[in-house]
């Protein structure tokens, strides 16, 4: 009596492990691709929030706030929120306030990321 062996054969394996590359070539860019539009929402977010905060800082006290842990103590924001890009709170670059609009340091508040947006702008300058 004879038995048979049961198994793939080479080419079997060499078919399903080209299968496997192409979709992988096809989902990994795209993944990649998706990540980076969820960190700019995450950004856009973010920096809506703040900026948010601070004109409503400037409302209420007509001055600026001086950092923005200062938003933070006076119960703005619970706290500073993280740049996505570099993932760091401590990464933010403020815009001091024009010279005639009064008292404190932080008017507008930027990412501290190098590089560029999907559009094209520096998140410096979003």
């Amino acid at each position: 009596m004879h038995t048979h062996a049961r198994g793939f054969t080479l080419i079997e394996l060499l078919v399903v492990m080209t299968i496997l590359a192409s979709l992988i070539t096809i989902a990994v860019p795209r993944y990649f691709g998706h990540v980076e539009r969820a960190k700019e929402a995450a950004l856009k977010q973010s920096l809506n929030v703040m900026r948010d905060a601070i004109d409503k800082f400037h409302g209420d006290l007509g001055r600026y706030p001086e950092s923005l842990d200062e938003l933070v103590t006076k119960k703005y924001i619970r706290k500073i929120p993280p740049d996505p890009m570099t993932e760091s709170s401590a990464s933010w670059v403020i815009q001091q306030p024009p010279e005639q609009s009064g008292v404190g340091a932080v008017y507008d508040v930027h990412s501290g990321a190098s590089g560029n947006g999907a559009v094209g702008a520096p998140y410096a300058e979003w």
